[in-house]
């Protein structure tokens, strides 16, 4: 994979949503209980409990999201010992879970560093653009209807399942199909791995283009994007959703400014102007 780290596309106005979905989703994830075990990597009992119970209640469930089918034993965040040592707690749920309210609060529920961190990138990168282009509030809906539509893809995909997934990327997918739609000559500096991380400045088509295919080709398998695994399928739907909510801004879609070539010899030296 490569890492985008800046896009050579610069925004008319301030970001204000993009931020603050970024903001928002960095308050949920250090006010998540048991955050420091995903930080570390490991965690007490206690925290990987309270982790447990919180992703259990606010995380997307296929199985709920399309057959309504709510446990009737989750996780309370206590731990106890039983028959097989000690363990996680589990009781009738004190709350009453909303499937489709789930599918919004799942998008802003990480379970560790480097999945909050990869997502709010992507975000920043590309989000200010589309932000630019739609305006605040049309962007939001956007936003929002992107991560619905990645959510209840991949439930449709796997309704049977009774794994949590959580994280932003389905909404993001959708901002980057968007990109991809009105800014494919745009530049991305981005650090490829090879030996060291080199760093290239390519257009967004082939940047997005190549993560897009990584997507489809590994949606094949099963994944969701919990205890290290990802929902490669919502990544596919939020695109295609994004790609397709753009085209329609398309035609009155300014260019993006050319990029400064790199100058050599002669053609380096400063001339006089009058």
């Amino acid at each position: 994979m490569v890492i985008p780290v800046h896009d050579v596309n610069p925004a008319r106005r301030t970001p204000w949503v993009t931020y603050a979905l970024i903001a928002a989703n960095f308050v949920v994830f250090l006010s998540t209980p048991g955050v420091a075990g995903s930080v570390t990597g490991g965690g007490t009992l206690a925290q990987l409990c309270h982790l447990q119970a919180f992703t259990e209640h606010y995380a997307l469930v296929p199985r709920e999201l399309i057959h309504h089918q709510l446990p009737r034993l989750v996780p309370t965040g206590e731990t106890g010992f039983g028959p097989h040592g000690p363990g996680c707690v589990l009781a009738p749920p004190s709350y009453a879970k909303s499937p489709a309210l789930s599918v919004f609060t799942a998008m802003f529920v990480h379970g560790g560093w480097l999945h909050l961190l990869g997502n709010m990138l992507f975000l920043w990168i590309y989000g200010n653009n589309i932000e630019d282009r739609m305006g605040h509030v049309r962007y939001l809906l956007f936003y929002v209807v992107c991560g619905y539509a990645a959510g209840y893809g991949f439930a449709l995909l796997n309704p049977g399942s009774g794994q949590p997934l959580i994280g932003a990327s389905g909404a993001i997918a959708g901002v980057l199909g968007a990109y991809l739609v009105l800014y494919p000559r745009a530049r991305v500096w981005v650090l490829v791995p090879f030996l060291i991380f080199l760093p290239l400045r390519l257009p967004a088509w082939l940047v997005l283009g190549f993560w897009f295919v990584l997507q489809a080709f590994y949606s094949a398998g099963e994944g969701v994007s919990s205890a290290g695994t990802v929902a490669y399928a919502a990544h596919v739907v939020g695109f295609i959703v994004g790609m397709l909510i753009a085209l329609p801004l398309r035609p009155g879609t300014p260019p993006p400014p050319e990029p400064r070539r790199l100058l050599f010899g002669r053609q380096a030296r400063p001339r006089h102007t009058w």
